[in-house]
Parts: structure tokens; C-alpha cells; sequence
């Protein structure tokens, strides 16, 4: 696979000058791009998948939505739909895609959460937005049609993007370069010992780029159940994944449980079949000490075909998680005073 990739060198070649010209041109002015008249955040990355959006996403509305009327606009990757749509409660993942389903489903009528392919167009569907309200952009960074009053740049920590190559050699969307249009860096899926001189060293690595650098962790919560079945001494679990890097789960359930793990693509279409596949491999070792684990994600694809009767008679449960930054006075402070002095 990794010859493969290195085959392909020339054509990551060509994706990097068509990204410099483009990049050139919404530079130069000579393609527009708008500013939205309320405070707007973009939260994107620079290499696909698997970066942490969602939790930072999440934390971003947890910190905003009390004090501001809050609207979280995203593509809806996954979606069977197109177009403009607003979010409601009794969508599913089919209509509006799963990351947008479940900010809203979290956080009900505290926030609006629309989708839309085409960012501009899904703003001006949007307003006009009440006094002081916020936009959130959710994986927006190469969307250069919309122009954000503040962007955060999400890297993970194992695999920063530094160190990587654009697509298909790599897994990088445009050139490192595009770090320049962030105005913070954050260092996503941290270990829990993360040393000084680690995070001294990734400091090293982004200094070039001249902006605030701050490093977070993924934290997980008690597992949930969301099945009838509900069990008290949990032995073995089996993991079932649809989403880009589920290493840092499989790291923190195995070093609590036994696991087997069952892994499908990202943003996995998950059909009655899958779940007779994800049945019958729990069928071969449980005990009334095992459970079925997902991501609070994935369930929002697993709920279209996992039926009552499937929730009577298998344990299922969420893992939640959240985000912890370093520095998080210093990081909030930052937020805030963008989205006031607007």
C-alpha cells in the first residue's frame, strides 16, 4: 500500500499546484470570498478524517450557546440528500448526515444546526440571524467561498500535519501552507503524559507559523446503555466503529476490558445486514458480562436499522467523549473576546 502511494507521487504533485493556484486566486482577490456579518468560527483540518472535529465542535457550543443564539452549519457529509436543510430532532443521519444529527440531538432547541453543500448558500438561507448570535463552520477550513472571522486548525498529535504529504501519497487535503490561513493551532488526542519536551517539540515544528498553540485530550465518560439491556459487571466488550481512527477508543477499552473489535469504513452506511454480522460475532462469546460498544456518532447510522427488538435483546452502549484543552481559561478567553467584539 505504501508503494502504491508513492506511485502515485506525480498526481500529489498535481493536487498541490491546483491547490496553490487556487489558493492564489481567493488570495488575490480575483475569486471572492464572504464574510459573514455575525462572529463566525470554522473548525477544520488539513488531513482527512479522524482530527477531532465533532468533540471540538462540541465544546465550542457548550462554551457559546448560553450566552448567544447559536447555529452550527456543516456539509452533513453522508447525507442521502442535497440541498439546504435545517436540522430537526426527528431527522435521521440518511437526511442530514451524522455529526449534524448529533449536535442537535445533544443539544435539542438550545442551538440550530443547518447542512448545506454550499456554505454561502446555506447562510443566506439562514438569515436573517438574531442580535448576537454565532456561526459555527464545521469543517469548513477548505471551503474558501466563505471567509471565517476566526479559524481553528485541529491536528492530532500522532499524526500531525507537518509530517504528512498531500493526497493520494499522503492524507493531507491541500498543502501545509494552508496553515497560514488558521489563526489557532490545536493539538488534538493527546496522551494523558504528554511531556514538556513533546509538547516543546511540536511547538518547534509549528513556529514557522506564528500563531497560538494549544494541546487537548479526548476524555471518556461511563459507558451508556441504549438498549433495555443493561449489565452491571462488564467483562468484554465488543467495539463496533465506523468512523476515520478509532485507535485512541480501542487504547482506552482495552486497557479497561477484553475487546474484539469490528471495524467499518467512515461514515458507514450501516444496513440490516451489518447488524446480523455485529450480532452473530457477539453471539460467539457472550456472557452475561459482555456488551456492544459504539461511538455516539456511529449510533446515529446504527439507529436506522437497529430495531426494538435488537435493543431487547443485546446490550448496546454509547462510549461519550469529550475534550479537555490546556490552558482552557486562556483558550475560552480567546473565543470570547472574538465573538464579542464583533
Amino acid at each position: 500500500m505504501l508503494l502504491l502511494r508513492w506511485l502515485l507521487f506525480p498526481i500529489s504533485i498535481i493536487f498541490w499546484l491546483i491547490g496553490i493556484v487556487r489558493n492564489a486566486l481567493y488570495n488575490n482577490h480575483l475569486l471572492k470570498s464572504y464574510a459573514p456579518e455575525i462572529p463566525s468560527i470554522c473548525i477544520g483540518n488539513l488531513r482527512v478524517g479522524g482530527t477531532g472535529k465533532s468533540p471540538m465542535t462540541n465544546y465550542l457550543i457548550s462554551l457559546l450557546k448560553m450566552e448567544h443564539p447559536l447555529t452550527v452549519l456543516s456539509r452533513g457529509y453522508g447525507r442521502k440528500t442535497t440541498g439546504f436543510h435545517l436540522v430537526r430532532h426527528t431527522d435521521s443521519s440518511l437526511d442530514v448526515g451524522d455529526e449534524p444529527l448529533a449536535y442537535k440531538l445533544e443539544h435539542l432547541d438550545t442551538i440550530n444546526v443547518a447542512v448545506s453543500e454550499n456554505r454561502r448558500n446555506g447562510i443566506q438561507q439562514l438569515l436573517p440571524f438574531p442580535t448576537n448570535a454565532v456561526l459555527l463552520l464545521d469543517d469548513a477550513l477548505q471551503h474558501r467561498q466563505i471567509k471565517a472571522g476566526l479559524t481553528i486548525l485541529l491536528s492530532t498529535f500522532d499524526a500531525p500535519f507537518y509530517n504528512d504529504f498531500l493526497l493520494p501519497t499522503g492524507n493531507l487535503r491541500e498543502a501545509k501552507s494552508g496553515a497560514n490561513r488558521a489563526d489557532i493551532i490545536v493539538i488534538t488526542k493527546c496522551p494523558n503524559d504528554i511531556s514538556n519536551e513533546q509538547k516543546d517539540a511540536v511547538t518547534k515544528k509549528l513556529a514557522k507559523y506564528q500563531k497560538k498553540i494549544f494541546f487537548s485530550k479526548i476524555n471518556y465518560a461511563a459507558l451508556t446503555p441504549i438498549s433495555k439491556l443493561v449489565v452491571k459487571d462488564i467483562e468484554k466488550v465488543l467495539i463496533v466503529s465506523g468512523i476515520a481512527n478509532p485507535q485512541a477508543i480501542l487504547n482506552h477499552l482495552s486497557a479497561i476490558y477484553t475487546t474484539e473489535h469490528i471495524n467499518f469504513s467512515d461514515h458507514h452506511d450501516f444496513s440490516q445486514k451489518d447488524i446480523e454480522i455485529i450480532h452473530k460475532k457477539f453471539d460467539t462469546f457472550a456472557n452475561r458480562n459482555s456488551i456492544i460498544v459504539t461511538t455516539h456518532k456511529d449510533f446515529m447510522r446504527l439507529k436506522n436499522v437497529l430495531s426494538e427488538l435488537h435493543l431487547e435483546n443485546y446490550p448496546w452502549y454509547i462510549l461519550p467523549m469529550t475534550v479537555t484543552i490546556e490552558n482552557e481559561n486562556e483558550f475560552n478567553q480567546l473565543i470570547r473576546n472574538y465573538v464579542r467584539k464583533i
